[in-house]
């Protein structure tokens, strides 16, 4: 796992290696073991190295015996034992065992579509002198973050946002639009990046910077919901299931340092874990986060699965107390971001580092297996409503009652009749939009934005970037499995993905993550939905499949999450460090939203009037933002 970053002058002015160094070193968590630069002229690479495969010769920028190729790479290529035999066979000659050294050679064998021969976690840059191009690339779902910014002339990209914003005379100004989307999502989505003309590339995409000042993306992967060929048995269903899943955790053993497993206690962890055991000649080395609260606990789950297979298992307690690492999280995070679920991630990083340099987690069971219950059922059950109503009462009774019936989110979403008749007199599409927007919707961003802030974002919608995917789905797709494909797109991707990315590499930790292999998922997306929503059960066949690996008591327990009890913490431990971010003077944020209204929400939850906890953090967490990187 590293940091990369490079930059690429079209008008043959050479590049400074001081701009290299200082990109390099913002970045020397990603990458403590080693640092790299190589600068030819107009063209400069660097790369910080957290060494993983190949300790003695692995080190980056790396180039081909001719100096053709210069490569850097944040990530892992976990078939790169397959793919150098199969470019040995073709004449090609290595001179490290890196898996790095093998994206060179598949690149010089099959051009552009080397990418597709990759299978793992990546971000890349390839300079190819004799074309006199620049690649940069991404892995399929997102897992390794890149920046890059691009005005004609020059292409920089990064690993790391604040990498970029070491490079003087690139401007600094908030995006508005990429503003307006975190507020409604807590993230800002590819493309977009807070910052203005600087952009993310997306997942699985590949860019090419040419002589000619062109810079051409394309898309290489895209996943497939189409489960009409689907014709095995549930026998055999899990049969193919587990032998796919076991090769993706097989093949991210792979390691030359010390690794072990993320074990929160729920089903995606606990099942990674049985796997490993069975590959691992050792006790697999297994760590675990709890809280003093105990609705937020999960620690109990845990034991059972560390205990049934033996694991070298490890435990912290967070509490409020912890939480002055707060604004170093949001120094690593780079952007606004509001998933509080951060908190123990960046601890159990913290725990995990003090055994093993590589973990293993159970990221992406839930967009995989349909398991966020609650939002997935009623997904499911509105939609099937929805098709039984007469167009009339969509478009007359039922949106007046939803206009008058009381807006009540204290309760259950089962319970939210407001929600639930908005939604069925609506298009799924709408509906999806508005109940991804988690923190603040439309209407009410129209009382939170100041003036300047509503100005700002005239015409735009964020509910635009969400639309863009579901009309890449057929019309054919159930509203579930449309949902699965739109989060795999975004909330993983943007929220989940980067959290993950962002808290392990601020402790110098490598996170791999099987259930996002994209051979498995290929595979789980042909899968039925009756076969992963099954009445009320979630992950049915993922569950099914590790019913004799793990108890049930994992299995089938109440569906917890990953979560702190930030309502109580803002109340209490947290609310002098909230309140000064939000209403001390001159912090800033007047520009943006209306303080009145923001006042009137934080005293509303204060008094317990309603819980705004989740949308405080949001604008919290923007604060912070502005203040730590001087916006």
């Amino acid at each position: 796992m590293c940091g990369i970053c490079g930059i690429y002058n079209l008008d043959n002015n050479p590049v400074q290696k001081t701009q290299i160094e200082k990109m390099n070193s913002v970045m020397v968590h990603r990458g403590p073991d080693a640092g790299g630069i190589l600068i030819d002229k107009n063209i400069g690479l660097g790369h910080r190295r957290l060494k993983i495969i190949d300790l003695e010769t692995g080190d980056q920028p790396m180039q081909d015996k001719s100096g053709q190729i210069s490569l850097v790479v944040n990530g892992e290529i976990y078939n790169y034992l397959e793919l150098r035999k199969k470019l040995e066979k073709k004449g090609h000659t290595f001179l490290t065992k890196s898996d790095t050294e093998t994206i060179i050679y598949s690149y010089l064998e099959y051009g552009e579509d080397f990418v597709k021969k990759l299978r793992g976690m990546f971000a890349i840059g390839l300079w190819d002198k004799k074309e006199q191009k620049l690649i940069i690339t991404r892995d399929r779902v997102g897992k390794k973050p890149l920046y890059y910014y691009f005005d004609n002339k020059r292409l920089v990209f990064a690993s790391e946002l604040k990498s970029l914003l070491e490079i003087n005379d690139i401007p600094k100004k908030i995006d508005y639009k990429a503003l307006d989307a975190y507020f409604s999502y807590g993230y800002v989505p590819s493309p977009l990046s807070i910052i203005k003309n600087i952009k993310k590339l997306e997942p699985g995409q590949i860019g090419v910077f040419n002589l000619a000042g062109e810079l051409k993306i394309k898309n290489y992967w895209d996943i497939n919901f189409q489960t009409s060929s689907f014709n095995l048995s549930e026998t055999d269903l899990i049969e193919k299931l587990t032998e796919l899943f076991d090769e993706a955790v097989k093949i991210r053993l792979i390691s030359d340092v010390p690794l072990g497993a993320f074990l929160s206690g729920g089903v995606d962890s606990s099942a990674v874990v049985a796997s490993m055991a069975g590959f691992m000649d050792k006790p697999v080395k297994t760590s675990s986060i709890g809280f003093m609260e105990k609705e937020f606990n999960e620690l109990s789950f845990a034991s059972l699965v560390a205990k049934q297979y033996g694991t070298d298992h490890h435990e912290s307690i967070v509490s409020a107390d912890a939480l002055d690492i707060i604004n170093k999280m949001v120094w690593h995070l780079d952007e606004p971001f509001a998933d509080s679920s951060s908190i123990p991630t960046w601890y159990v990083s913290k725990a995990t580092r003090k055994n093993v340099i590589v973990a293993l987690s159970g990221d992406g069971g839930d967009e995989n297996f349909a398991g966020y219950t609650k939002r997935y059922s009623m997904v499911n059950l509105e939609d099937k409503i929805r098709k039984k109503i007469p167009d009339f009462l969509k478009k007359s009774f039922l949106p007046c009652f939803a206009s008058i019936y009381p807006r009540i989110d204290s309760l259950p979403r089962p319970l939210r009749l407001k929600t639930f008749l908005t939604n069925i007199s609506d298009s799924f599409e709408n509906s999806y939009c508005r109940d991804m927007s988690f923190y603040f919707d439309s209407k009410t961003k129209d009382n939170l934005y100041s003036s300047k802030m509503k100005e700002k974002v005239k015409g735009f919608s964020s509910e635009n970037v969400l639309l863009g995917y579901l009309n890449k789905c057929s019309k054919d797709m159930d509203a579930v499995s449309k949902a699965q494909y739109v989060d795999i797109k975004t909330y993983m991707t943007e929220d989940v993905l980067v959290k993950v990315d962002r808290m392990s590499m601020a402790h110098s930790l490598e996170v791999r993550s099987p259930i996002l292999d994209h051979v498995f998922m290929e595979f789980a997306a042909t899968i039925p939905l009756r076969l992963k929503l099954n009445g009320k059960e979630s992950k049915y066949i993922f569950k099914k499949m590790n019913e004799n690996r793990l108890p049930s008591e994992v299995l089938y327990r109440k569906k917890q999450g990953f979560s702190v009890p930030l309502s109580k913490w803002i109340k209490t431990d947290l609310k002098p460090v909230v309140e000064a971010a939000l209403f001390s003077q001159n912090n800033g944020i007047e520009d943006f939203l209306d303080m009145d209204f923001l006042r009137k929400i934080y005293d509303n939850n204060l008094r317990g009037i309603n819980d705004y906890s989740s949308q405080i953090w949001n604008v919290f967490m923007f604060a912070l933002w502005k203040k730590e990187f001087g916006f």
